[in-house]
């Protein structure tokens, strides 16, 4: 009671120095939504408790691991070092790439497993995994089911999104922001399963006993804790993005220049566990930037989701540079060739009607103009004059590409998708650059999800899932894989840790 007076005495104070009361409101509601997906329990622990199972991290690809390992009879608990759960999965665009889906049915789409698995493999310059790519690919549409009927878990019905590098839209979008909708899910069904779930625990290193990794140690509040596990532990701790000195390792160009579009607890732990117990890592240089982040902090632009619906990038001569649905590293690497290594995304009503991106993140729209990095125009002139781009040439570029619209052909950059034209106002212009995003590499494992040593044994009581793991997506992860992948990875580990204990 005492924390909400609080809250409702700020929210006045605000609204008396000139906020919006509408605005201030919808925040609050996403406020608790996000407050739900906290476990909100305040524990006493043993100095030893004892497990089946012991996952460590909270996002997707933990929790899915973690109800299905319960779902199969163990006892289990999730250990998450932030106070939230969720991770990158809680902050990404929403969207989980699914072969025919309900959603590519109801709009006519034609798509199939093989076309998804061209795509991942061209996509990753036929550096996967072949084994990973084909349980990715097999298990999309029965895991999505396994969201929609037995998770709950709501989509937009009238919603897809044409990630980069896909032949066809196939992404399938959470209902509500984000994915909060897939966490809070996701996290009520494992506690109503019975899965104990506690937050800010950091993990500090795996146990090893009689050569099998039998637990972790653990700080929570301030104590040692030891988290022993009978089958095993699970780790879905994510990937590297946030550790710039392990970035460096692997990639020296992704230095301190470089922000990260990930949550701030994603730093590498997992990696660093296993380096001590042998584990065998594979494709770390390879290292994802998001090509549309802001240029400022790094962080992933939801309203710059209107790339995905008709949006184009030009530079500040006011010239197209690239198809703004090629691969993220593609895309990323024409903005830094560009001036400034910025680039310009521009969009129209016509846009916005479809995406309602700008009306849709409003307190990222706020954020974005007071770093003058956004603005809404009623001529192209008025955005040339604000952000200094050629006027001439902008003009010039929209008119031959509203005209690739109406002859349904990109002639410059044949773009793919449906093209849309930029011709009424208003006008909506943003400055963008790619942040460091994903990393492709991480622990080898095998079909299992059993993670190996250096000399390709099995690490027994050991398993991974998410992106800790390499091999998956080769030099270049397509946008919406990521979902996928730790749903399918994350609940294929749960039920293989329990069968191989």
């Amino acid at each position: 009671m005492t924390s909400r007076g609080i809250r409702d005495s700020v929210k006045d104070a605000l609204i008396k120095a000139g906020a919006n009361k509408e605005e201030l409101e919808a925040l609050t509601l996403d406020a608790e939504l996000l407050e739900k997906i906290i476990s909100g329990k305040t524990r006493r622990l043993k100095d030893i408790e004892e497990y089946d199972v012991v996952i460590v991290g909270g996002g997707g690809a933990g929790l899915s691991a973690a109800i299905e390992a319960r779902s199969n009879g163990a006892h289990v608990v999730l250990l998450e070092k932030m106070n939230n759960l969720g991770g990158n999965t809680l902050v990404s665009m929403g969207g989980v790439n699914i072969p025919q889906n309900d959603e590519q049915k109801q709009k006519n789409i034609i798509d199939s497993k093989e076309s998804y698995r061209e795509d991942i493999l061209v996509g990753g310059d036929n550096k996967s995994n072949i084994d990973q790519v084909d349980i990715l690919v097999e298990n999309a549409l029965t895991t999505y089911r396994w969201l929609k009927d037995f998770v709950n878990v709501e989509f937009k019905e009238d919603k897809l999104i044409h990630f980069g590098g896909h032949k066809v839209p196939r992404a399938s979008v959470f209902k509500g922001k984000y994915a909060i909708e897939l966490i809070q899910k996701l996290r009520e069904k494992a506690q109503d399963l019975g899965v104990d779930i506690i937050t800010g625990v950091e993990c500090k290193n795996l146990i090893c006993e009689d050569d099998r990794i039998t637990g972790v140690n653990s700080l929570f509040n301030n104590r040692e804790i030891v988290f022993k596990a009978r089958y095993g532990v699970v780790l879905a701790t994510g990937g590297f993005s946030g550790n710039v000195e392990m970035r460096k390792k692997y990639d020296p160009s992704l230095d301190e220049r470089y922000k990260t579009t990930n949550v701030s607890g994603v730093t590498g732990q997992g990696h660093e566990m296993c380096e001590e117990v042998d584990a065998k890592f594979i494709d770390m240089n390879y290292i994802q930037t998001f090509p549309i982040s802001n240029p400022i902090t790094g962080e992933l632009s939801h309203v710059g989701g209107a790339r995905f619906d008709g949006a184009i990038l030009v530079n500040k001569e006011g010239n197209r540079f690239v198809e703004e649905l090629e691969r993220r590293d593609v895309v990323s690497e024409g903005i830094l060739n560009q001036t400034s290594n910025r680039a310009y995304l521009i969009w129209s009503k016509e846009v916005e009607s479809i995406n309602e991106g700008v009306s849709a993140n409003s307190g990222e729209v706020k954020r974005l103009e007071k770093d003058n990095l956004f603005g809404k125009f009623e001529t192209i002139e008025d955005a040339c004059d604000f952000f200094s781009i050629n006027y001439t040439n902008l003009k010039e570029t929209i008119n031959k590409y509203n005209s690739y619209v109406d002859n349904k052909k990109d002639d410059d950059f044949n773009r793919r998708g449906q093209l849309i034209s930029i011709k009424e106002g208003p006008y909506y212009v943003q400055i963008v650059a790619p942040a460091v995003h994903h990393t492709m590499g991480g622990v080898k494992i095998n079909d299992k999800n059993q993670v190996l040593r250096n000399d390709e044994s099995v690490i027994k009581g050991l398993y991974a899932a998410g992106e800790i793991v390499g091999g998956t997506h080769g030099t270049n992860r397509l946008g919406g894989n990521a979902i996928t992948e730790i749903l399918v990875f994350g609940k294929r580990c749960g039920k293989s840790i329990v069968n191989n204990k």
